[in-house]
């Protein structure tokens, strides 16, 4: 069985399961992280069947070094843009900010 087949390489940043949306790392991130198993992580994910999910998990096992690289640029990368939209937040979000804490105090 090639389980590359399970996958749909759009780029080397961007692995879905295939025929979904669904991103490897959003499966990996539960898996190795949350410590959740692969019949709860296909519970989380109606996209996605228990099939898919061990899949994924195979592949991760089969290409621990580069799989994890990977999932560590994922998540570098949602920290960076989250930082960065804090860093530039819209003038509606900084009133609505302004409102909420002269609402808090008494």
């Amino acid at each position: 069985m090639e389980i590359e087949r399970y996958f749909s390489f759009l780029s080397e940043d961007d692995i879905r399961i295939a025929g979904t949306r669904v991103g490897i790392e959003t499966v990996l991130y539960d898996y190795i992280y949350r410590s959740q198993t692969a019949e709860q992580i296909a519970d989380t994910y109606p996209s996605i069947n228990l099939e898919q999910v061990y899949a994924t998990i195979l592949y991760y096992l089969a290409n621990r070094q580069e799989v994890e690289a990977y999932v560590v640029d994922w998540l570098e990368h949602g920290e960076r843009m989250r930082r960065e939209q804090e860093e530039n937040l819209p003038p509606v979000i900084l009133r609505l900010r302004r409102i909420a804490a002269q609402t808090d105090t008494p």
